[in-house]
């Protein structure tokens, strides 16, 4: 605590406050393309949609029906909601009677050949994102893979960090500290993730489809599954079996740990997977290697330091490089209250709690101190509005509700820093209302979904099909911006021209391109 509170006062009495508002905001939100019975769409990417391989808004993650949506690095807190907006209008123009499904956790899906793996061309890269994709089903289930959610991409100012490290006295070259900095957020966004959990979870039920034929200790009512008090079972461990990454502890302490424990998975092979096999009987590639992790974006965390990588190049390699650029917070569920899944609200505290976790204290993560946080963050998954539930903070009991009202009280003085930067009160607003969800649980998203399936009156389906139904004529009875419109367009066409482009060129064997890429 004291080192939070001399970081915020010298905040307070320096320029430092003021760089807040070069703050950079991007979202990258993720929506299944269904049929108007509720089922996943058979249908390839739309045409008009231009290239999943290169369209730089409009892409495919997982599954052909898998939308992802990708908004510009802006310092404007408006403007990525805008940019979705305008996202969704242009979409709904070019996707006929389809319709988005806004909840997390995925319509209804037969069986796990049900799900098209996402399509990049013929290109070297383009092939190596569908093996990859390929190997996710074999490894995990396709299934599996159709979970939606919401990524914030966030980064500081170059004046920002130049003022902290002037105050902090910091001698090292300047994007040495950067990086450092940002694995210190990191660390501590490990350790009170749990509370970003229970203010914002939005999926505590699921169609039971999703867990048909695997164990599961949810309760059940009319093909419903849930947990009276949980909060987001998209972020549990719900249906994964003979996970290997259960096993993997990624060192989150500095750059270096971070891509050492990165590349030993990336390189270690695992028997459940060389059982599978790289290639098949027809010589038809299965998945990328036989390794714990095939690439660095299989590991499954709620946050990734990120560095913008070149077209061929390796994460890790990037970030050894050039050290980290953002952060990626991945904790996030789409709110199947909000046309576009998430609100300017949850933005403003999103931006509070990464400052407060870069400015809070924070120690080394030892084995024992990332056991104790996901311990933390599975029981706020299935037990979290159930705030007298006990969480451990270094090695002792304290309730949620409490430990939850320490933090927030913790970060009024971060929000009047983001006022000040800003202008008004926005901040201290976002702030009280998520202390409001605290004291009254029936206010967090997970709760008024229960809310609408309380008393059996619908099944999570019929409630999720509600929603979005209702956010399409939201989408529909809305003007496209023109100009939007006919840049769009453009990128469309301009996109499928660069995937065809790629295909042209005279490009190795597959296998010699797969071989460099993993080259140390």
């Amino acid at each position: 605590m004291k080192e939070l509170e001399q970081r915020i006062h010298a905040l307070l009495d320096s320029d430092a406050a003021a760089t807040l508002a070069g703050i950079r905001r991007g979202i990258e939100k993720e929506s299944l393309r269904i049929t108007t019975d509720g089922t996943l769409a058979q249908t390839p990417h739309p045409k008009a949609l231009g290239s999943a391989l290169t369209h730089p808004y409009i892409t495919t993650d997982y599954s052909e029906a898998l939308l992802e949506f990708i908004t510009p690095a802006t310092t404007e807190l408006h403007k990525p909601l805008a940019f979705l907006e305008q996202l969704h209008r242009y979409v709904y123009s070019h996707i006929g009677d389809e319709v988005l499904w806004v909840n997390s956790m995925p319509c209804m899906i037969s069986k796990d050949s049900d799900v098209p793996v996402a399509q990049y061309g013929s290109s070297n890269v383009g092939r190596m994102k569908t093996i990859y994709r390929e190997g996710l089903g074999h490894r995990y289930g396709r299934k599996m893979q159709t979970i939606a959610g919401i990524h914030y991409n966030f980064s500081y100012p170059e004046e920002f960090w130049k003022l902290n490290q002037l105050l902090e006295k910091d001698t090292a070259p300047l994007q040495t500290y950067i990086s450092r900095r940002y694995f210190d957020l990191t660390r501590n966004f490990q350790r009170y993730s749990w509370l970003l959990v229970y203010l914002f979870g939005a999926s505590p039920a699921l169609c039971k489809s999703f867990l048909a034929g695997r164990e599961h200790q949810l309760d059940t009512f009319d093909h419903t599954l849930y947990k009276p008090q949980a909060t987001s079972l998209r972020m549990s461990d719900l249906g994964y079996q003979n996970n290997a990454q259960s096993s993997l502890a990624i060192s989150y302490n500095n750059l270096d740990e971070y891509v050492e424990s990165l590349t030993h998975a990336i390189k270690t092979p695992e028997a459940a997977y060389e059982k599978i096999g790289v290639k098949d009987a027809a010589g038809n590639y299965q998945q990328l290697n036989a390794n714990i992790l095939q690439i660095e974006n299989e590991y499954y965390s709620s946050i990734r330091p990120k560095r913008t990588i070149n077209k061929g190049e390796r994460p890790t390699t990037a970030l050894q490089k050039r050290g980290v650029e953002y952060i990626e917070i991945r904790a996030l569920d789409l709110n199947p209250f909000e046309p576009v899944g998430i609100n300017q609200q949850e933005i403003r505290f999103l931006d509070l709690f990464a400052t407060y976790c870069l400015l809070m204290e924070s120690p080394q993560l030892e084995k024992c101190d990332l056991a104790a946080s996901k311990i933390n963050l599975q029981k706020v998954v299935y037990e979290g509005r159930n705030t007298g539930i006990e969480l451990c903070r270094w090695g002792k009991s304290v309730t949620l509700k409490d430990w939850a009202s320490e933090k927030l009280a913790q970060m009024q003085p971060i929000a009047e820093l983001f006022d000040r930067a800003h202008g008004g009160n926005d901040y201290a607003d976002a702030l009280a209302r998520q202390q409001e969800k605290v004291h009254t649980p029936d206010a967090t998203p997970s709760a008024r979904i229960l809310e609408k399936l309380e008393g059996r009156k619908q099944s999570f389906f019929q409630f999720a099909m509600n929603q979005a139904l209702a956010h399409r004529d939201h989408f529909l009875s809305r003007q496209r911006c023109d100009e939007t419109n006919a840049r769009l367009e453009q990128l469309a066409a301009s996109s499928l021209t660069e995937q065809a482009a790629w295909e042209q060129e005279n490009e190795p064997p597959f296998s010699e391109y797969l071989a460099d890429y993993f080259r140390d």
